[in-house]
């Protein structure tokens, strides 16, 4: 069986650094707030190019404390309405949700599945305070006309770069293109650590410097709290492991740019429809490859059979959740479309020339 991501192998490559890191964390006796944490923390940010990084517990947690702060800083308040894509990995609405602010759905484009910035002016109102945008897939979504919209709303652009570290637009890092990001560093991501863990890249100081507090119990003092804060802290062991590998991130997304092509190039299946090579191949790391099919179920039988592991991202649109059931009634065809007929087929810097043939051989002998 070809796994859909090999996580084993994927961080053996790194074994007997990560190792070292980890024992020397161990016996430091220092396991939050320490130096492994600030040494990242520099890192990250000088690598995305943004003045502030804040390392926090997961993905999640990174939304949730961007749209806090903005709310404690006066910036939103409880019930102004953020857009988001309605296509989408729920958390990044459910950031929105739990802050007490209100999710504003807009479709993707059919061909990036990525948010359709030319849809989102018409549903800014007088309570619109953001555009949360979503790297999906990979692949940065971001443009001049995106800009001149929030410049002449006042709105602020947050980017969900859970899924798209080391993709540029013209030259910027996502992390870094609008006012805020927020990032996971789940096992499976791009840039995986061996737990939760997240952080949150601005170059806004007020803004960092609140996040920071509310991270930490909203505490920018030892037991002196300045906010009802939560408990999202980056561990030790969590940041040294993403030390290590932060290293590395260019060099496998590249890898992962390469195996894309091959399979782009290879499959020729017509009843396959194959994601888009953009033409800046920066702007896509490839961290899902994900071909639609109208008989995706079928198809994802087929493979598994054939020894080709496989997932769907995602099956149930956040709007058709039960979680969100006020809108189960409402329609948004192109993402609905793509829950329906989406499969994500495997793809890592660890996949093998063999299992790259193999993918392309059983997708092309599929009828």
């Amino acid at each position: 069986m070809i796994k859909f991501l090999d996580l084993q192998k994927i961080n053996l490559a790194y074994q007997q650094e990560i190792e070292d890191r980890i024992v020397k964390t161990f016996r430091s006796g220092w396991y939050l707030l320490g130096e492994e944490v600030k040494i990242f923390e520099e890192k990250l940010a000088q690598y995305i190019g943004s003045k502030h990084a804040i390392g926090v517990a997961n993905g999640l947690d990174a939304l949730r404390l961007i749209l806090r702060a903005y709310i404690e800083l006066g910036i939103m308040k409880k019930g102004d309405e953020i857009i988001v894509p309605s296509n989408t990995y729920i958390a990044s609405i459910l950031a929105v949700s739990d802050n007490g602010l209100v999710p504003v759905l807009v479709e993707p484009e059919i061909n990036t599945y990525n948010i359709d910035i030319s849809k989102i002016e018409e549903k800014i109102t007088p309570k619109t305070k953001g555009i949360l945008i979503v790297h999906l897939q990979g692949r940065v979504v971001f443009s001049d006309n995106l800009k001149k919209i929030a410049e002449k709303h006042h709105l602020k652009i947050i980017e969900d770069n859970a899924q798209a570290i080391g993709a540029e637009w013209n030259g910027i890092k996502a992390g870094n293109l609008g006012d805020a990001a927020g990032f996971s560093f789940y096992p499976g991501k791009n840039l995986g650590a061996l737990g939760d863990a997240g952080a949150v890249t601005t170059n806004d100081d007020e803004l960092a410097k609140a996040i920071r507090a509310l991270a930490n119990y909203g505490s920018n003092q030892k037991y002196v709290n300045i906010y009802q804060g939560l408990n999202s802290r980056l561990d030790e062991i969590q940041a040294a492991v993403l030390d290590v590998k932060l290293k590395y991130i260019d060099n496998e997304n590249n890898i992962r740019r390469e195996v894309a092509k091959k399979m782009i190039e290879g499959i020729k299946n017509p009843a396959i429809i194959l994601p888009e090579y953009p033409a800046d191949e920066k702007e896509h790391v490839w961290h899902v490859f994900v071909i639609r099919t109208e008989k995706r179920d079928e198809l994802q039988t087929y493979l598994t059979e054939s020894g080709v592991q496989t997932i769907i991202h995602y099956p149930i649109p956040p709007h058709k959740q039960k979680a969100y059931e006020e809108w189960n009634d409402l329609s948004f065809p192109i993402s609905e479309k793509i829950h329906n007929e989406v499969l994500s087929l495997p793809i890592s810097p660890v996949m093998s020339e063999e299992e790259i043939t193999k993918v392309i051989d059983k997708l092309n002998n599929y009828v």
